[in-house]
């Protein structure tokens, strides 16, 4: 079987409870990976407005997720509430086939999945089960986009939204610098603007070499150009083997 990424150092910057797949994809095509987290995925400051909403699941009729660490945050609030059980009540949609599996492995059932996996898709899907003040669960990260919110609003749902998690930045180790300077990435693939940002304010450009760009998605993409970084592609999806993919396209054009 022919490895596409044989010999290709690819540098990955997600954070370690979202990497795992995806490292494991690319090793299985011959790549050399460099798995750099710079962000750390973290509990809300506050977390009474998550466990506020778990205590009355039952008033929403549709909670919507855009990431795993969505799910896995609401379903812990659930459990500490003690209302896991009426979560059945309320129909549930998801961004993306990784959040898809993060709910049924709970043991639920997916009533509406975006099939382009962002945000404003799932708003397209949702818009015509929507009725005028249905109320809708967002458990979504502290800096995560609004787009959904603003959309299901401009549809009469009432939406609220609660901070499930948050992330931190993480310093490079010194090693890690090292190991970027004397063998700097081939491809260096970002997921988020955040972490973009994060790795320039810790290893700057240099640090990036001669590294061609994989961003996730398009929003991703205009805040690398914005970074003044050429973006070489974008993965269909954002998914793990959309990335893949789109790091062999950067690399054999």
């Amino acid at each position: 079987m022919e490895k596409r990424l044989e010999g290709i150092r690819v540098l990955v910057t997600r954070p370690r409870e979202r990497a795992e797949e995806l490292c494991f994809l690319l090793e299985d095509e011959g790549a050399h990976v460099m798995h750099v987290p710079l962000l750390e995925l973290v509990p809300p400051e506050d977390v009474r407005p998550l466990l506020a909403a778990a205590e009355s699941i039952q008033r929403y009729a549709w909670v919507a997720f855009a990431s795993p660490s969505a799910v896995d945050a609401l379903m812990d609030a659930l459990r500490e509430a003690g209302t896991t059980a009426m979560l059945s009540a309320v129909r549930l949609a998801v961004v993306g086939p990784r959040t898809a599996r993060a709910v049924e492995g709970h043991g639920l059932t997916v009533a509406a999945e975006a099939p382009a996996g962002t945000a404003e898709s799932l708003a397209e899907v949702l818009r015509p089960a929507l009725r005028p003040g249905d109320e809708v669960l967002l458990p979504a990260a502290e800096e995560g986009r609004r787009e959904l919110e603003e959309a299901l609003r401009e549809q009469g749902a009432r939406v609220t939204r609660v901070t499930a998690y948050r992330s931190r930045g993480t310093a490079l180790a010194d090693e890690t610098r090292r190991e970027l300077e004397a063998s700097p990435p081939d491809v260096a693939l970002f997921a988020s603007p955040r972490t973009a940002e994060a790795f320039l304010e810790e290893a700057g450009r240099a640090g990036l070499g001669a590294a061609r760009l994989v961003a996730i998605g398009p929003t991703t993409a205009t805040a690398l150009t914005h970074l003044g970084l050429a973006v070489a592609a974008v993965a269909e999806r954002p998914t793990p083997e959309a990335l893949v993919e789109a790091t062999i396209r950067a690399i054999r054009g």
